[in-house]
């Protein structure tokens, strides 16, 4: 299975963590929330500098499993699998060639909240109802600030479930998108530890940009 690059290794996962919290907006122009977040799986895309990285989801309460396309890299082998566990704030990247579970902890700054509010939200303004993924949404204009940098987006809004099924940014080369998503049951067993995998632990990991 080809890989990519390095410097992607995390970047899906760590993204799409957040898409597991709920958060509470306040205000008129904020989406509305659901107060649990169904268990559903899809099909995502990301775009970051004319770089396109696919995975297949699979979401279940505050765990998270990603099916890549292509391999990534990690500095110890190469992963199709990846099991976000947001209960003990890590990753595990499914190795399977040396039968290893490699275990990372996940980095809050390289985490996007994908429930209501962006991190360092500043502003929000409701465009209009739109579609995405198939699914009425909630169009919104979004400014966020973070260490002086301000960043405009388009968030598309799920009306039922309150989950960003879209998200791109008006200043650079960077987008996400879910192309299909199913709202169903999800089994326990795909977030668990493989049987039979050793269990190796990375205290610190290198940040990588996406």
């Amino acid at each position: 299975m080809r890989s990519a690059c390095a410097k992607t290794s995390r970047y899906l996962g760590l993204v799409l963590a957040m898409t597991l919290c709920l958060t509470t907006s306040a205000g008129s122009a904020q989406p509305e929330s659901s107060p649990v977040t169904p268990d559903f799986s899809g099909s995502l895309v990301r775009q970051v500098n004319g770089q396109r990285h696919q995975a297949q989801i699979f979401s279940k309460g505050n765990r998270l499993r990603l099916e890549y396309k292509y391999a990534v890299r990690t500095d110890h082998g190469y992963a199709a699998i990846e099991i976000i566990r947001l209960d003990l704030g890590e990753a595990w990247y499914v190795l399977a060639q040396q039968k290893e579970l490699l275990i990372m902890p996940l980095d809050a700054d390289d985490v996007l909240p994908f429930q209501s509010e962006l991190s360092g939200e500043r502003e929000r303004v409701l465009v209009g109802d739109a579609t995405a993924a198939g699914r009425p949404t909630r169009l919104y204009e979004v400014q966020t600030e973070k260490d002086g940098r301000v960043e405009r987006f388009y968030e598309w809004v799920d009306v039922e479930t309150g989950i960003v099924l879209k998200l791109v940014s008006r200043d650079r080369d960077w987008t996400f998108e879910y192309q299909r998503i199913r709202f169903s049951p999800q089994p326990s067993f795909y977030f668990d530890e493989p049987p039979g995998y050793r269990k190796r632990s990375i205290g610190t990991t290198k940040k990588r940009q996406g």
